[in-house]
């Protein structure tokens, strides 16, 4: 079992080539969180508790097929439990079977080798952009500034 956050981030990515979302749930604390900030449209902002996160990863492989991490650095914070990680993933897109890249920062906290915090700084129109959905994002937020 991974113990330093580094290791833990590491091992996470790995579960995740390997589609193998259940296992990356159970990287987190029963009370972990993983959090969202640019987060648009349906997407959730925050999850609350290990059971939460399980059910947002278990759509991922019905989304985006993950099939590379060609580029990962590892920062290291005056927090030794706190990394910051900046990572490519590229794969293809399920719903139109295109490749994609995506460029990630996370931020992610880990005590007893179990996630407490992951703070996910994603682009929300990349994403979109990777998965297919872009009109219905573009669309999302327009009904957001009319209401």
């Amino acid at each position: 079992m991974p113990r330093t956050p580094e290791e833990t981030f590491r091992r996470l990515l790995e579960l995740m080539l390997a589609k193998d979302t259940d296992a990356v749930a159970e990287l987190w604390a029963e009370d972990g969180t993983a959090e969202f900030p640019f987060a648009t449209g349906s997407a959730p902002r925050r999850l609350a508790g290990r059971d939460q996160v399980r059910d947002y990863l278990a759509r991922l492989p019905e989304v985006m097929d993950m099939r590379e991490v060609p580029a990962i650095t590892v920062h290291h914070t005056h927090q030794p439990d706190t990394v910051v990680v900046e990572f490519t993933g590229t794969g293809r897109t399920v719903r139109t079977g295109e490749p994609y890249r995506l460029d990630y920062i996370v931020v992610t906290t880990v005590q007893d080798g179990l996630i407490t915090r992951y703070r996910d700084y994603w682009s929300p129109l990349a994403t979109a952009s990777a998965t297919g959905t872009l009109p219905e994002l573009l669309d999302s937020l327009r009904s957001e500034v009319t209401r």
